[in-house]
Parts: C-alpha cells; sequence; structure tokens
C-alpha cells in the first residue's frame, strides 16, 4: 500500500473508532465527569494510573487538572501515581511490580477521592491491584479500558463507572482514550465553571 494512502487509512480508522463509541461512552463519560466533580467538591483528588501510553494518559489528565485544560479557573487536586521513579522502583523492587500503584493508593487514598485506572486490555496486573486497594480505602474507580473491559470489567463495584472502548486495536482505544480524557476535562470544567 502506498504511505499516503495508509496514512489516510489510519486517519479513518481512528474518526471511525470514535463515532462508534460516541453513542456508547457519553453516557458513562458524563457519570465519570459528575463523579470526579463530587470528589473534588469535597475536598478529594483525583489519582490516576496506567502503563507506558496510559501512564502518559495518566499524566496528560492530571497535568489538565492541575493547571488547566481550556478555561481559567482555580488548579484542581489531581495526581498520577505514574511518575515518581524512586516510588515506582522501590516498589518493584521490594515487592512486586504489580504493587507500584496500590501502595500509592493505599497511602494517598480517601474516601471522598477518585481512581482514574487506565488500561488497553483491562487486564494490567498493577491496575487491577489498584482498583482493589481503592476499594480497600473507599475511593471510587473511574475505568477506562477497551476489548471488552478485561478482568477489570468483573472488579468494579457499585457507585464504580466503566468507560470501555469498543475497539480490539491498541491504537484505536488509545485515541478514544485521549478523547475520553478530553471530555472529562471539559465536563469538569462545565460543571464547576458553568462554561457553555
Amino acid at each position: 500500500m502506498e504511505l499516503v494512502a495508509r496514512i489516510s487509512q489510519q486517519f479513518q480508522d481512528s474518526a471511525q473508532a470514535k463515532l462508534e463509541a460516541m453513542e456508547l461512552l457519553a453516557s458513562p463519560i458524563a457519570q465519570a465527569v459528575e463523579l470526579m466533580v463530587q470528589s473534588l467538591l469535597s475536598s478529594g483528588k483525583i489519582m490516576a494510573c496506567g502503563n507506558g501510553g496510559s501512564a502518559a494518559d495518566s499524566q496528560h489528565f492530571a497535568a489538565e487538572l492541575l493547571n488547566r485544560f481550556e478555561a481559567e479557573r482555580p488548579p484542581l487536586a489531581a495526581i498520577a501515581l505514574t511518575t515518581d521513579t524512586s516510588t515506582l522502583t522501590s516498589i518493584a523492587n521490594d515487592y512486586s511490580f504489580d504493587q507500584v500503584f496500590a501502595k500509592q493508593v493505599r497511602a494517598l487514598g480517601q474516601p471522598q477521592d477518585v481512581l482514574l485506572a487506565i488500561s488497553t486490555s483491562g487486564n494490567s496486573g498493577n491496575v487491577i491491584e489498584a482498583i482493589h486497594a481503592a476499594h480497600e480505602r473507599e475511593v471510587k474507580v473511574v475505568a477506562l479500558t477497551g476489548k471488552m473491559g478485561g478482568k477489570i470489567a468483573g472488579l468494579l463495584e457499585e457507585g464504580d463507572v466503566h468507560i470501555c472502548v469498543p475497539a480490539e486495536r491498541t491504537a484505536r482505544i488509545q485515541e478514544v482514550h485521549l478523547l475520553t480524557l478530553h471530555c472529562l476535562c471539559d465536563g469538569i470544567d462545565c460543571l464547576l465553571l458553568g462554561v457553555e
């Protein structure tokens, strides 16, 4: 296939994945926005975690809340559990890589907080352990997955929110995840600031 045609197909596939996800995901995204706003208004924070591209998404989301998204507003309490290399490596070395997020959630999580747990497959061991830790700490979970939700789909409790992208390809799932994160940021600003 000619390179330009291949690139054009990537654009088409990405747009199609987003359109197919729109009707399915709009409601759970709105539920997640409301849960996060309730947390922030109760002096809670949003903790985010994931691996690889999902780690980058966690950091992107936390940055948008701590700094700003599109509108000027006070900073919002958010932390990416993916950024402290000393913490991550000490936990992985002393315990296991599956515990790198869970131990942070156990230390930092409070009942008014929300954990944004990102896993394209829904099967990331350390994200699964973070969800268990969140439930132990009475922290609500917003799970952002794909591929039918994997093991994470069966772990969620009442009051948690599952945003599962209806796609199989990791690239398409990650592209919809980024749009979802921007929808979360926009929705949070809308409810907090009354942005039209």
